[in-house]
């Protein structure tokens, strides 16, 4: 895989995110994905990842993780980004954000995601 076709594949996870299109965010992993996920834990397989996916309309009010910075080495890839939202409370969320990927024909195979957990704990109130 070129590292345009990465860069395409991360742009696609962030544009589709900020829509809140889970169901064309989650289609950019493979079937066998596994993701290590700081929230939610270790997840594999994309219909697990789908069923998760569905309760995040209700999770929060508003949703926006901004890319800054992407990483492209092979099928390796980074994002540096920063993530914007109000849960459903209406508290808001502030957070650096990296995810590592791991992007095999054409699909997001694996990734992680690392940041700061403390502005998320206004979830657990909702």
């Amino acid at each position: 895989m070129s590292a345009v076709d990465a860069r395409q594949i991360l742009e696609k996870y962030y544009e589709y995110a900020n829509a809140g299109d889970w169901d064309r965010w989650c289609d950019l992993f493979a079937d066998d994905q596994v993701m290590d996920e700081q929230l939610a834990g270790h997840i594999e397989g994309l219909e697990l990842l789908r069923s998760m996916m569905k309760g995040m309309g209700t999770m929060y009010r508003a949703f926006r993780n901004e890319p800054v910075h992407f990483l492209v080495d092979g099928e390796k890839a980074a994002a540096v980004s920063h993530l914007s939202a109000v849960s459903a409370s209406g508290e808001a969320i502030e957070a650096e954000v990296m995810n590592f990927f791991r992007i095999v024909d054409g699909k997001i195979a694996y990734m992680a995601n690392y940041h700061d957990t403390v502005p998320f704990q206004v979830l657990s109130q909702d």
